[in-house]
């Protein structure tokens, strides 16, 4: 059975800024900027991506058959060269420990399968005398990363090796575990297998699935198994992909809340690409198109994982992720859906408590002028409508109607007390 969650995961991963090649300094910078300035606004997992385990990592690209850190048992150990306090085989213990003393979460990030190396070399699995060959699916290898092959979970050590894995990132420490390749295509089997180690280990671990597009018609499987899963492929910050966000939460809404969280991917805002895609630069959106951004992970209640280098934010991007307005909505609201589509414009609602949210945004290129009738979402008798970003009382042309103006690109967001 799966962590029961209430509210979608906060935190910051690693990859949007750092790639494949992010250093324990960084890590404990990021962590210590959140502790500072984030954690009392919701703010707790700082998550470690991909290749952890790679000496040799330099930025988003993956070496083929580069030597990877691992121990006797088949299981991947943290490069020392890149995290120092991982010596003397201690993994990422005294990284959790300190991301813990600031009153933080720790995560990590996972391939699915088992090593290339471990099979080269046949190395055991941990607590059996099977080996690493034995239980290797040979033909099922990522397509973009080839360090491993999937595990054949009909065979004898299978379930073993997925526990020695997970056990021992539970005696880490580690809270948060995002396991890559295994959302597309689907691979049920393993996505069970995770999900029962996790359970063993009795520690709270949430589970996030990687990449998407995450298949619909296993929306219940999920449910029953994962925390979060990913909706779409690498999200980054080009106006085309933002746009089609909004197809994939469309698709997808119904499946939202009581621990479970289709997953919108990073946050690519900030300072990103510094060792990772696109190369180093403060996001391309415009502000707002990254008013727009949030406001549909708010009122889709998507996983908010900040991506950028927080330590060189601006006082803009501080300003978005600590808007409390944005975080009460994703937090706390329920039943958000699509309301209606017509031409650029989108309308979204959700519920809260004593409240409703209205979100209209525009997808096109031209400024739009809306006029919604609240009858839609019955909150016709509405006592307040204040709108989020501009923090002003909405204008009226009726106790039912709501007037907006939209620029490109753009989002009004309301808070309707009732």
């Amino acid at each position: 059975m799966k962590l029961d969650i209430k509210n979608p995961p906060m935190g910051w991963n690693s990859w949007d800024c750092y790639g494949a090649s992010v250093t324990e300094d960084e890590v404990r910078k990021n962590a210590l900027y959140m502790s500072k300035y984030l954690k009392k606004y919701g703010w707790e997992y700082i998550v470690v991506d991909i290749q952890w385990y790679e000496p040799t990592a330099d930025g988003a690209d993956y070496h083929d058959g580069a030597e990877l850190v691992m121990d006797g048992y088949s299981r991947l150990m943290p490069a020392k060269n890149r995290f120092p306090s991982a010596k003397d085989g201690r993994g990422f213990t005294a990284l959790a420990e300190y991301v813990h003393s600031l009153g933080l979460k720790f995560g990590i990030h996972i391939l699915r399968g088992i090593p290339k190396q471990a099979i080269r070399e046949n190395t055991k699995i941990f607590g059996t005398d099977i080996r690493a060959a034995q239980i290797a699916e040979l033909g099922s290898v990522c397509d973009w990363n080839t360090d491993m092959c999937g595990v054949d979970m009909s065979r004898c050590g299978a379930q073993e090796y997925y526990d020695s894995i997970i056990s021992m990132y539970a005696e880490w420490g580690v809270d948060f575990i995002k396991v890559d390749d295994i959302s597309r295509p689907y691979h049920k089997a393993e996505i069970e297998a995770i999900s029962k180690a996790i359970e063993k280990t009795g520690r709270d671990i949430v589970l996030s699935l990687s990449p998407g597009e995450a298949p619909v018609p296993e929306a219940e499987h999920l449910i029953k198994n994962a925390n979060m899963w990913r909706m779409t492929d690498d999200f980054w910050d080009g106006w085309e992909q933002l746009k089609r966000m909004f197809d994939y939460c469309r698709a997808w809404f119904p499946y939202t809340g009581g621990g479970s969280f289709p997953d919108c991917d990073m946050l690519p805002l900030g300072r990103i690409g510094i060792r990772s895609h696109g190369g180093d630069r403060m996001t391309r959106f415009t502000r707002d198109e990254q008013r727009l951004l949030m406001s549909l992970w708010a009122v889709f209640k998507s996983p908010l994982f900040f991506g950028g280098d927080m330590t060189y934010n601006d006082e803009f991007t501080l300003s978005l992720m600590t808007n409390e307005d944005i975080i009460r909505i994703n937090q706390t609201s329920f039943a958000g859906r699509e309301v209606y589509r017509k031409g650029g414009e989108i309308v979204w609602t959700a519920n809260g408590t004593g409240e409703k949210y209205l979100a209209v945004f525009n997808t096109g290129d031209e400024e739009i002028s809306s006029l919604f009738d609240l009858r839609y979402i019955c909150a016709e008798n509405a006592l307040s409508i204040r709108e989020v970003w501009t923090n002003t009382e909405a204008a009226f042309s009726d106790s039912t109607m709501i007037h907006s103006r939209v620029l490109p690109h753009g989002v009004c967001l309301y808070i309707i007390g009732e």
